[in-house]
């Protein structure tokens, strides 16, 4: 991956903020930015789909939920880069952490 196409993918907020929440919480499904981002299932999925696509995410299914992780194989410039945007978009992530921490029956909790 090149830059243009790591600055590309993310270009979107969606793309952006579920690719930093995932940076952040090490691995997330679905439904847990759905609540996050407060966004519907099919646009979560088309994203997480385009984010896996590209080499940036990789995924895992347990039971009915499919859990994203970042791609083990990420250049550390791209690590770099995700650390520094995820610094500076601290006050947003915090918001969405908020509502993830809110959230009534995480999976790892309604196994």
């Amino acid at each position: 991956m090149n830059p243009t196409q790591l600055f590309k993918c993310l270009s979107d907020d969606t793309r952006l903020l579920s690719t930093l929440l995932i940076h952040r919480e090490g691995e997330l499904c679905v439904c847990e930015l759905m609540e996050a981002l407060d966004d519907s299932q099919p646009k979560i999925s088309r994203h997480l789909a385009q984010l896996r696509s590209a080499g940036i995410l990789t995924d895992r299914r347990d039971r009915q939920w499919v859990y994203y992780r970042l791609h083990p194989q990420l250049p550390t410039w791209i690590q770099e880069i995700l650390d520094s945007t995820a610094t500076a978009q601290n006050d947003r992530l915090g918001l969405c952490l908020q509502k993830l921490k809110a959230m009534q029956c995480r999976p790892e909790t309604c196994a």
